[in-house]
């Protein structure tokens, strides 16, 4: 997997590289064609491929942070919403209770994905599924999405990156064996979209429904 530091120049996420170039090329192409034959219709389609260029730019935005990292202390995996916390039983990945934290991302948010807590990855796995509205609670049970369990010293955690009617692809760098540290970019999830988190049941949550994660800075739960 690819290491990051601290800081890293290329601007933009890792995984959003090709549809840059594409939305590149395309409003390169417009610029040509106005310059060649200025007329209206050159003219629109200028306007149109400058607006969608820079709306992609935007979407696909990756600042640098600063990390936030203290012992047994869970963040925020993404930026996003809170829109549901529950207690339940996990059985396919982990077979443990748990506490899930999901996150619904809008089109307006970074959707670069960070380690929440330091561990070594045991388990990244796709599952194919449908691309219901991210928001639904059923969406993290029938949704296309990539699951990643991590082993910290605190416990096992569950990260899910979940396709909505959107976001259809998820991009996940991480692979088993893999040791990652909190705060640590592993994926992207392309436009709106959800996050589920999956903490032991002893964590002290430190957030509650409705509230705005930063990915990388919030703190989520205390282990």
């Amino acid at each position: 997997m690819k290491q990051y530091g601290k800081d890293k120049v290329w601007p933009f996420a890792e995984g959003g590289g090709t549809t840059i170039l594409i939305f590149t090329l395309v409003w390169g192409t417009a610029v040509l064609l106005w310059f060649l034959w200025p007329n209206l219709a050159a003219g629109l389609f200028l306007f149109l491929a400058t607006a969608l260029w820079l709306l992609i730019l935007y979407f696909f935005r990756d600042p640098n942070r600063q990390v936030v990292n203290k012992p047994g202390l869970v963040i925020g995996p993404g930026d996003g919403e809170v829109v549901e916390i529950v207690r339940e039983r996990e059985e396919r990945y982990l077979h443990a209770d748990i506490i899930r934290i999901s996150m619904f991302l809008s089109v307006t948010d970074v959707h670069v994905q960070r380690v929440p807590l330091g561990g070594k990855v045991t388990l990244v796995d796709y599952q194919p599924g449908q691309f219901l509205q991210a928001f639904k609670p059923e969406a993290s049970q029938v949704n296309e999405y990539i699951a990643m369990v991590t082993e910290s010293e605190y416990g096992r955690i569950l990260i899910k990156q979940i396709a909505g009617i959107l976001a259809r692809r998820c991009v996940n760098n991480a692979h088993p064996g893999d040791d990652l540290q909190t705060g640590q970019r592993f994926g992207l999830i392309k436009f709106s979209s959800r996050l589920d988190l999956y903490l032991p049941p002893h964590a002290q949550l430190l957030v509650k429904i409705g509230d705005k994660i930063v990915g990388g800075i919030t703190p989520i739960a205390q282990l």
